[in-house]
């Protein structure tokens, strides 16, 4: 591609040096990724900068440098006359209008339904994707899981944990758009959204599920962790919002200047939605769905009643995109589960393994509450401390889980940096003493899931909570493979004789 930047829209340009006109055929902001004709973005991250790799960038052949730093690009740019650069105010944000620019404006052709929350973004979101397929309105998925088309998960290597970079975005917009899918769903976390991941997209319909503390490690503070969040109803057409949430929906509507519609589980709430009557079983979830002054009873095979909240989410956003509730009702019974979010999978002897990736203490303490609910002898509990979160939320997720179990296995999931023992021992610093039930501790998530499976018996339940990225575990920066379901396997197959 041969471009001019001053062109594209909504780029804001302080400086230029080099060729007015561009030619690049990638974009790139991991200096080890750059290419032969890359144009090349200096984004500063929370442990490095671009801006240091802008001379490895040029080696492997970069024709084009974007940063925010005037007086070292304009050094470079003194060094590399025949080479485009430009200086711009913020790195992230120049790179979405790009990246949107570069791959054809696809989003202008997508219908995009974003879903953000504590708790219940990647639930949400796979039910929106779920749903839109199952009406027939091909649609893909991005979020903590991978990315999914119709036909299955994409090998697109994702490089956060929830929402990617914009430049794999609006690489992955295109990549629908010219399979022919005619939407997308997906998970949209506070810090993308504060590290302008997601800048310049217009969503057609943004999903708010709820708000809890989390991420105070990266936002430092309830209230910034609050307004990035908030940010997301203000680039956006219509929205479905939970009203029962105090955290921040009465903030989310203050901002508000176009339909939305509100669900709740309070009969009395006034909500557009209503869901109530829920039932949980080993059948799945029966619950009414009041709508338009019409009660519309719901039976689908899904897990957990605050699922029930999440359906009727995905529900909202359906409406809000012209589609009838007859018609949405008609698909329902064809729902999926969704993997990781209380998944159950059924093992010998009447056992049931439920995997349900809540990190968080409220999370952590619905699960629970929603497991005992299914039929069981014993409840054996996987919980684990994240190294790479905030270890101050650690002991709390000992106290949402005590007592609520009958064993609890106690371990750490990513690592990072951090000795697991020191995440562990984090976590158990929340218990009381004595503690209320047996409680076992593993040093990592593979011996964890192992000890939770041999601790089990004929109809027990096993929870497996917390759990992987990218279904890997984050070791000292490393990505290493990890599934709990090919765990499952091998144990109940009898090829797993020891740690």
């Amino acid at each position: 591609m041969e471009t001019q930047f001053s062109t594209i829209p909504f780029l804001s340009i302080n400086m230029q040096y080099g060729p007015e006109k561009s030619k690049f055929n990638s974009i790139e902001y991991n200096s080890t990724h750059a290419t032969q004709n890359c144009a090349f973005f200096c984004v500063p991250g929370e442990t490095t900068d671009g801006h240091l790799y802008i001379g490895e960038a040029i080696e492997k052949g970069a024709t084009t440098i974007v940063g925010s730093i005037e007086p070292l690009i304009k050094k470079y740019a003194e060094k590399h006359p025949e080479l485009s650069f430009i200086v711009v105010e913020n790195v992230r944000t120049a790179l979405a209008y790009v990246a949107d620019f570069f791959h054809g404006f696809s989003q202008q052709n997508l219908r995009k339904i974003a879903v953000t929350g504590t708790n219940g973004k990647t639930t949400t979101a796979t039910y929106v994707y779920d749903l839109f397929n199952l009406l027939g309105i091909s649609c893909g998925f991005i979020g903590t899981t991978g990315i999914s088309r119709v036909g299955g998960k994409l090998p697109f290597y994702k490089s956060t944990p929830t929402t990617p970079v914009s430049s794999d975005i609006h690489k992955i917009f295109e990549e629908f758009l010219n399979e022919g899918d005619q939407a997308v769903a997906m998970e949209v976390s506070s810090i993308a959204l504060d590290q302008k991941r997601v800048e310049g997209i217009h969503f057609d319909v943004a999903i708010h599920t709820n708000i809890s503390e989390e991420h105070l490690e990266y936002h430092k503070t309830f209230e910034h962790y609050l307004q990035s969040k908030l940010m997301l109803f203000k680039q956006s057409k219509a929205a479905v919002v939970n009203i029962d949430d105090e955290g921040m929906a009465k903030e989310i509507i203050a901002v508000l200047s176009y339909p939305y519609l509100t669900y709740s589980n309070k009969s009395k709430s006034g909500a557009d939605l209503i869901w109530t009557a829920c039932e949980s079983s080993d059948t799945g979830l029966k619950f009414d769905l009041y709508y338009e002054k019409r009660c519309w009873p719901i039976h689908v095979s899904l897990y957990g009643e605050y699922n029930a909240a999440n359906l009727t989410a995905a529900i909202g956003s359906a409406l809000l995109s012209g589609i009838s509730i007859e018609d949405i009702l008609t698909v329902l019974p064809n729902m999926s589960q969704v993997e990781g979010r209380f998944q159950v999978i059924k093992g010998p002897e009447n056992r049931k393994i439920i995997l349900d990736y809540a990190h968080t203490p409220v999370a952590l303490s619905a699960v629970l509450r929603e497991v005992k609910k299914l039929s069981h002898n014993r409840l054996i509990a996987l919980i684990a401390g994240i190294g790479i979160r905030d270890f101050s939320k650690m002991p709390k997720m000992a106290k949402a889980a005590e007592g609520k179990a009958d064993i609890l296995v106690v371990t750490v999931d990513h690592p990072g940096d951090n000795d697991p023992n020191v995440v562990i021992d984090a976590v158990l610093e929340g218990f009381t003493v004595p503690y209320m039930q047996p409680v076992l501790t593993a040093a990592s998530r593979r011996e964890a899931v192992l000890t939770a499976l041999r601790e089990s018996g004929p109809n027990d339940l096993v929870l497996l909570s917390s759990g992987s990225i990218n279904n890997a575990q984050i070791v000292r920066g490393e990505y290493i493979p990890h599934s709990d379901e090919a765990i499952i396997e091998e144990f109940f197959s009898g090829k797993v004789s020891d740690f």
